[in-house]
């Protein structure tokens, strides 16, 4: 029966601690007690010291081997305690075989690293999905576990903007590898790429059954500079800011907030893209169109110049309206600059040219109006010749026919004058015989009468003597 030295011997042959020298001897065998590797080597070695500068492997070396704190994990600032335990065995990196102390150098971080980037490799090429733990908020994403740090975009965490960043720490995120630079150590991941392929359907199934013109509501989801994103569902539409009002906006907040529910109208549809444009102005009355109503083309409108560009200038009107007159308009003659002709603040005249409703322009001309003016004023001139022209002839017929009517009537007044004329005679023939009368009566001495009496004393002789 063996003794329990034999089996310790024989036991250390086995496990080839010791070795037979020439003679036979059983020796130490140095050689193979100690495990020999190079830099850059993976090795395995069990936990047998931590504190807060260091950690201590023993991987079977002369001497055991060193973890500093930063080549832990990939976490900043951690508590050794939390990432390896006493008597634990782990994988480590070898980074020197012996620094300028004679220590072995390791790391735990960077046995782990080269793991997960030959992971990560593979995964990327059969375009798998990879999750990791949040673990820290960067200018402008996170920053996930995954073996090594990979970086998710804000724009690639959900189909929205995402406000709180603060709110996935600690949150397991499955994602897609869209970006690896092994040499920059860098990886960018897309969870929003995952929620995309489990979406694609149901959003394929609704852009089929929406139209261009269609009126639909959403919830406005979130705001830019450039407009406004409207959640219909599982897919967002965007109405851009010049989409939002009929009047002039400077940013959508003025217009919209976040929750909002709102009508809007189908402007576009890239189904190919996935991407709805959106209007929502398109629904609301256009009071532009009512306050042109009063408004017909060739009306004479008066405004005020408010800009003045190298093409024309622009006039406000009433009702916050607002015209152009183009640099064409301003004169029959070759115009340089409008401002030779306009100044801002001057009040114009203009004639309507153009409402053009559709496109929501007022084309106004002060040429026209002046080319009228002109002509109207030469008008007036050539009817006032006309009518200078007709009172002349008038007169000159009226006089003619005076003239006609005087030599038409001179006969009967020579006539009518012949006639008075011999009356006269008559009568005055008849008082010389009344007088002689009156003289033989004065002789006989009797009664003497009047020049009357006597005078129908002989008309009465006369009238006896015609009846007779």
């Amino acid at each position: 029966m063996e003794d329990s030295n034999t089996t310790k011997k024989k036991e250390e042959v086995e496990e080839g601690y010791i070795k037979k020298d020439e003679e036979g001897k059983l020796i130490p065998d140095y050689d193979s007690a100690i495990k020999f590797f190079e830099e850059g080597d993976l090795i395995t070695g069990t936990v047998v010291k931590i504190d807060n500068n260091e950690v201590l492997v023993d991987v079977g070396y002369k001497s055991e081997g060193v973890i500093l704190p930063n080549e832990l994990s990939i976490k900043r600032d951690v508590n050794p305690e939390e990432i390896v335990s006493l008597g634990e065995e782990i994988e480590a990196l070898v980074l020197q075989k012996e620094d300028k102390e004679g220590r072995l150098i390791l790391s735990k971080k960077r046995a782990k690293y080269r793991k997960a980037w030959d992971r990560i490799a593979e995964i990327s090429e059969k375009d798998g999905k990879i999750s990791g733990k949040v673990i820290e908020v960067v200018k402008g994403g996170l920053i996930l576990n995954i073996g090594v740090r990979g970086f998710l975009p804000a724009s690639l965490i959900e189909h929205r903007r995402v406000k709180d960043l603060n709110a996935y720490l600690g949150q397991e995120l499955e994602c897609k590898i869209i970006e690896v630079d092994r040499r920059r150590n860098n990886v960018v991941l897309s969870h929003k790429a995952v929620l995309e392929g489990s979406r694609r359907k149901e959003r394929r199934e609704i852009l089929s059954k929406l139209e261009k013109g269609q009126i639909v509501t959403g919830k406005i989801s979130s705001i830019v500079d450039f407009g406004a994103f409207v959640d219909l569902g599982v897919i967002d539409g965007l109405i851009h800011i010049s989409e939002l009002s009929w009047e002039h906006v400077n940013h959508p907040s003025e217009v919209v907030s976040v929750g909002d529910e709102v009508k809007v109208q189908i402007l576009d549809i890239d189904r190919e893209r996935e991407r709805i444009s959106l209007g929502l102005k398109q629904t609301q009355e256009d009071p532009w169109q009512k306050r042109t109503e009063k408004y017909a083309e060739g009306d004479v409108v008066k405004g005020k110049v408010t800009r003045i560009a190298p093409f024309g200038a622009f006039i406000s009107l009433s009702n916050g309206l607002e015209g152009l007159v183009h640099i064409s308009e301003m004169a029959e003659t070759h115009v340089e600059s409008p401002g030779q002709i306009l100044k801002v603040g001057q009040e114009v005249d203009m004639r309507i040219s153009e409402i053009d409703k559709k496109k929501r322009k007022i084309s106004l001309s002060l040429k026209q109006l002046q080319k009228e003016e002109v002509k109207e004023a030469k008008e007036v001139k050539e009817v006032k010749e006309v009518k200078e022209e007709k009172t002349k002839k008038s007169d000159e017929i009226k006089e003619e026919k005076e003239i006609k009517k005087e030599v038409k009537e001179e006969p009967v007044l020579i006539e009518e004058h012949k006639e008075n004329t011999e009356a006269d005679n008559v009568i005055n023939k008849e008082k010389d015989r009344a007088e002689d009368k009156i003289g033989e009566r004065k002789k006989t001495d009797s009664l003497p009468g009047s020049l009357e009496d006597v005078l129908q004393q002989m008309k009465e002789e006369r009238a006896q003597k015609e009846s007779d």
